[in-house]
């Protein structure tokens, strides 16, 4: 388990582990890489969870390297100071019940070879509904989607577990997210540690990995955990997006069978000028970095692991759309009124309308600015409301955040939307003509990348 900065959640989920005598005597070492300031070791209830595993507990606090650096840290620690047959990620903000862990592992040990065992997620937020049941990544464009078989968000309130019979089958996926994997031993010895991606496309890239050299993931219905689901996130847009964009190329050019990645540069180019259309500069900035830096080649990756984070969040800082502010209240009464408002509100559906508005809203980006958009927002939009055909007619507007925990003011800025489309598009034109040469130097980096004595030199530096 890596935590950072959440030292109750990740002791309430320990509690859970050591309170079930069966799990508990499962487990022959169980660690904690803490990478926060507000340290787990404080929290109430720690020294309970500590004398319960007695010498099997081990808590380690390192610099912040991210969830790759964290589970990377307890995959070392697993590979050189254990006996252990499997290793077990949990993510340190779940729910769960001990039992998931248990079935899990049984059904590991029946496996007639190695596989991963993934656990599906459960909303936190509301819990009756399974939000993820597996995922494959698609090869065209290399992005991860449904797997077969599967749905996203059923609810057992209105469909229960003895009316859905599809809920009961195994599910084969290319990879299991974090917030609960098991890995056999023999995985890791094979196929080595995770890269070192800071957040994001770590498990995604470890499973395609794993699977390359013959070893399976499947998704295992009974086998769960309660997590925040994605719908109260935004995080391809927030600082992630640097990781996002950044880790998801290297995934592709380390798998793709695509010598100049398919559809995956189309796709990407796509989605930088739908956050411009939606007055999101600061996301296609991280965007750009993110792209600068895979350029750079493999060798600083190990580099760029403690100091990405504060580089990112700096440079988004400089954007007035990435500063949050506490609500649409700070800001005066909008000058839109709703009504007029509603009629932007419906989609294009059709591809003649779909560019019908994206030509119209690039010839907007030819005018100035209204001056009285600077201040005083055209329109107040909640989150679930801030598309790019609605936001892409605005001077101005604030956009509430997914969380719901504050606003951002998003302001048109017709020079900076067209000097970050040039840049777009020169990078983009970079990256496919360069890609070659990437797949062949992170396909050559990858055994060092991943080995159990570059991650020990790391912690070595960042202890």
């Amino acid at each position: 388990m890596c935590t950072f900065n959440r030292p109750n959640d990740c002791v309430a989920a320990l509690t859970e582990l050591a309170g079930d005598p069966l799990v508990r005597d499962l487990i022959r070492l169980m660690v904690v890489a803490d990478q926060g300031n507000n340290k787990v070791r404080d929290a109430e209830g720690f020294g309970r969870v500590e004398a319960a595993f007695g010498d099997r507990f081990r808590l380690v606090e390192q610099a912040n390297l991210g969830g790759s650096g964290g589970f990377s840290r307890a995959m070392y620690e697993f590979l050189t100071d254990s006996d252990g047959t499997h290793l077990i990620f949990l993510d340190d903000d779940i729910e769960l019940e001990p039992d998931s862990v248990a079935r899990a592992f049984a059904f590991a040990q029946y496996a007639k070879q190695p596989m991963l065992v993934g656990g599906q997620m459960l909303a936190l937020q509301n819990r009756s509904v399974l939000h993820i049941m597996g995922e494959v990544v698609q090869r065209d464009k290399f992005f991860w989607r449904g797997a077969p078989n599967t749905c996203y968000g059923h609810d057992f309130s209105r469909t229960t577990l003895r009316k859905a019979k599809h809920l009961h089958r195994r599910i084969d996926v290319d990879y299991n997210g974090w917030w609960m994997c098991l890995i056999p031993r023999s995985v890791i010895e094979q196929v080595g540690l995770p890269l070192p991606l800071f957040i994001k496309w770590d498990d995604a890239e470890y499973g395609l990995r794993a699977g390359a050299a013959g070893f399976p993931t499947a998704t295992l219905p009974g086998a769960a955990i309660w997590h925040l689901s994605w719908t109260d996130k935004e995080d391809a847009t927030d600082w992630q997006a640097y990781f996002h964009v950044r880790n998801r190329i290297v995934a592709a050019a380390l798998h793709t069978a695509q010598r100049r990645g398919g559809a995956l540069i189309r796709d990407n180019l796509k989605f930088d000028l739908k956050y411009l259309l939606m007055l999101q500069y600061s996301a296609v900035a991280l965007r750009h970095m993110a792209i600068e830096d895979l350029l750079k080649g493999p060798d600083v990756l190990f580099d760029l692991l403690p100091t990405a984070l504060p580089t990112v969040a700096k440079h988004r800082a400089n954007f007035i759309d990435g500063q949050v502010r506490g609500s649409a209240s700070d800001f005066p009464l909008p000058t839109m009124d709703a009504a007029r408002a509603e009629r932007f509100l419906k989609p294009p559906t059709h591809p003649i309308t779909i560019a019908r508005g994206v030509a119209g809203a690039l010839a907007h980006n030819l005018l100035p600015s209204n001056s009285a958009a600077l201040d005083r927002p055209q329109l107040n939009i909640a989150a679930q409301d801030a598309r790019w055909f609605l936001l892409a007619r605005l001077d101005s507007a604030t956009v509430g955040t997914a969380d719901g925990r504050g606003v951002t003011l998003r302001r048109r800025d017709p020079r900076t939307f067209w000097k970050l489309v040039g840049k777009s598009l020169r990078l983009h034109r970079r990256l496919y003509r360069e890609f070659p040469r990437l797949r062949k130097q992170y396909r050559q980096a990858l055994p060092d990348l991943t080995s159990v004595q570059s991650w020990g030199r790391a912690f070595k530096r960042n202890g």
